[in-house]
């Protein structure tokens, strides 16, 4: 089971996402952790997170990229797994972990086929799979080439996750909002 837990910045995605997890029945829950920690801000990101996830049973794996070469140690019928997060994964994977601002980015549709080719391989390694993603490019604002070449990919790699998921549900101001459940999508309302 595949679900996309999507959701604008403070929403409360994680925790809903974290929370599906912890809940799901599951004797061995990973959480692959994406974020390169650049600085302060990032840090204390790191740390809240961990904070959050404290006492609901999470072995964490940092994996900023490369998920497709990720092997889930356990048997898949035993294991959840949460992926935190595919802007993360896609920046990394587009802009290859060079010091910013001084790298170039790879194309973006190899960083995108990488993106899906991993989180799939992630679900074959898993009974329940949640994925955090986030919304991206929504004020309507034109940013550099670079930036906006990002934004493009993360609407196509979120589209491409939406319908592989079985469930897709959006984080509205802590509300979960279903979109889709068991690939009929239109459903609304929470869990």
């Amino acid at each position: 089971m595949i679900t996309l837990v999507t959701g604008g910045c403070g929403s409360g995605k994680s925790e809903y996402a974290e929370n599906l997890v912890a809940g799901s029945g599951c004797p061995c829950k990973w959480y692959v952790a994406t974020m390169e920690v650049w600085g302060d801000e990032d840090r204390r990101k790191v740390e809240r997170h961990r904070k959050q996830r404290a006492g609901k049973g999470f072995h964490t794996i940092e994996r900023p990229r490369g998920l497709n070469a990720l092997r889930i140690p356990g048997s898949p019928e035993q294991t959840a797994v949460l992926l935190e997060c595919v802007s993360n994964l896609a920046a990394n994977e587009m802009f290859g972990g060079g010091t910013l601002p001084d790298c170039a980015p790879e194309p973006a549709g190899a960083a995108g086929e990488a993106v899906v080719d991993g989180i799939t391989s992630l679900a074959r390694q898993a009974a329940e799979l949640v994925v955090v993603t986030n919304e991206v490019g929504l004020d309507g604002i034109s940013y550099e080439a670079e930036t906006m070449e990002y934004i493009r990919l993360m609407g196509r790699v979120n589209q491409r996750l939406a319908k592989l998921a079985d469930r897709v549900v959006e984080v509205v101001y802590g509300i979960p909002v279903v979109l889709k459940e068991n690939g009929s999508a239109g459903q609304g309302g929470g869990i």
